[in-house]
């Protein structure tokens, strides 16, 4: 009698977010024993070709997007700047939180936990200081996930970041096309590398636009 082969367990993925109602940048890292590394990255665009007043098309574009992340990817934790407010500019705020609780839903939705971080203590988890410029993130990402070059833009940056911070923070690290959207992607060969290991690529390099 031949013995089944033995489930193999779903690999551990983290989506970061870097919430925003035009542009949301995200990042899916797949841990392993071996640490952290990227499997995807990208934007998440809602007003191209839009009426950017038209709130409601725009929080579906992305609410549409982040889905077929969630499905694509299956990520088992979710991790998302917190809302920051500034006084002299409480309409922002508001703004955002449309792009944030969308953002809430769809994950609530996909059963995926979702845990929040102040942008302070991103920065100080993964480039050891909580005001560090956007730059310092950039160069903190390249450094702690082994890419080859400079994550751009800054909202993909952000986003792998967010998603560091939680590997950091739950003791991982040594430290403790959707429709409706226009979904950019990066070029996952340039980031990685000029010659990536085959198998570590799992989709294409470059996620074509789609309106």
């Amino acid at each position: 009698m031949l013995t089944p082969p033995p489930d193999v367990p779903a690999p551990r993925r983290i989506l970061g977010i870097d919430p925003g109602l035009q542009t949301t940048g995200y990042g899916v890292l797949e841990v392993s024993d071996k640490g952290p590394r990227v499997v995807d990255a990208g934007v998440i665009r809602s007003a191209d070709g839009r009426d950017s007043s038209d709130m409601a098309r725009r929080v579906k574009a992305l609410y549409d997007g982040l889905s077929e992340v969630l499905g694509e990817w299956k990520p088992s934790a979710l991790a998302i700047e917190q809302l920051y407010a500034h006084y002299d500019h409480p309409r922002t705020a508001i703004l955002m939180a449309h792009a944030r609780g969308v953002y809430l839903l769809a994950a609530a939705q996909h059963s995926i936990p979702v845990t929040s971080y102040a942008p302070t203590k991103v920065k100080k988890l993964v480039t050891g200081h909580g005001h560090a410029v956007k730059e310092q993130m950039q160069y903190a990402v390249m450094r702690e996930l082994n890419l080859a070059k400079l994550p751009e833009p800054h909202d993909v940056a952000d986003a792998l970041g967010i998603a560091l911070c939680h590997y950091f923070a739950t003791g991982s690290g040594v430290m403790g096309g959707a429709r409706g959207a226009t979904f950019t992607g990066v070029n996952m060969k340039a980031l990685l590398g000029a010659e990536p290991d085959p198998d570590e690529l799992t989709e294409e390099d470059t996620r074509s636009e789609s309106a």
